[in-house]
């Protein structure tokens, strides 16, 4: 009895340690190990035999082409101004980063006729730390803004202290890519239910191939911690998945964005 309760005094200490080493007074979540390369195996549920790639999810066996939907140019000021004026009444409340929103707005205004699911626009603001709620939903009917905690991807956070500093559109960088994305189809993954992405933008352009999904992990906690980290994907704690993907699959709007 007193050998259990010495082992287990020892694990509680050391778990302590694990999560007060990435800063102080700030715990850190352990990245998911599932999300290691050396984890990833054959999913024998497919038909193909498709293995896990980066993100956690699964390769479609045929990329679709995706058309990028950025201007050409940026709208005059005057043209700029009168656009935002017919959003002013998004986000009443001011919780979203002014810069970012206006640039997601303007996108979304210009593209909005080829959004199957234009009624949520949300910004992803990359230049947060992980412990703040910087994933913002936006009810473009009604202006109300939800915001949550979401991850980034490894290779934009190398030291784990909750800053995303680098952002990459390249296979095997696992870092987060920023850039306009439209949501797709829903599947269910090695993660469970999951979405599929397409990246609008030259930055994000390899999203699908990259398998760069939405989906739910235990290393993602709706709480102000430092967050684990993903392989690029934008994780969402498995309490928000569902409400997260089902309010947005279907051809929404996302905006990822840093400084």
């Amino acid at each position: 009895m007193m050998s259990f309760s010495l082992s287990k005094s020892l694990f509680i200490a050391v778990a302590t340690l694990t999560l007060a080493a990435c800063g102080p007074g700030t715990p850190a979540l352990p990245d998911d190990p599932q999300n290691e390369p050396s984890a990833a195996a054959p999913d024998n549920s497919s038909p193909n035999g498709a293995q896990d790639v980066e993100g956690g999810a699964e390769l479609p066996s045929v990329t679709p082409e995706v058309p990028t939907l950025e201007p050409a140019t940026p709208p005059m000021l005057s043209e700029r101004e009168a656009i935002l004026q017919k959003y002013d009444y998004v986000d009443p409340t001011h919780i979203v980063p002014t810069k970012h929103l206006a640039e997601a707005i303007l996108f979304y205004h210009k593209n909005k006729s080829t959004l199957k699911n234009p009624s949520v626009l949300s910004v992803i603001d990359f230049s947060q730390k992980s412990t703040q709620k910087r994933w913002y939903f936006i009810n473009m009917n009604s202006g109300s803004v939800w915001n949550i905690h979401v991850s980034h991807g490894k290779g934009s956070d190398s030291d784990h202290d909750g800053f995303a500093e680098k952002f990459s559109n390249v296979s095997g960088s696992n870092a987060s890519s920023l850039g306009f994305y439209r949501t797709a189809e829903t599947y269910q993954g090695s993660n469970g239910y999951s979405l599929k992405l397409d990246g609008l933008s030259t930055t994000n352009s390899n999203a699908r191939p990259r398998a760069i999904v939405v989906h739910g992990a235990s290393y993602v906690q709706d709480s102000s911690v430092i967050q684990g980290r993903s392989w690029g994907c934008p994780a969402v704690s498995m309490a928000n998945r569902d409400k997260v993907i089902n309010m947005i699959k279907g051809g929404s709007l996302i905006y990822a964005a840093a400084k």
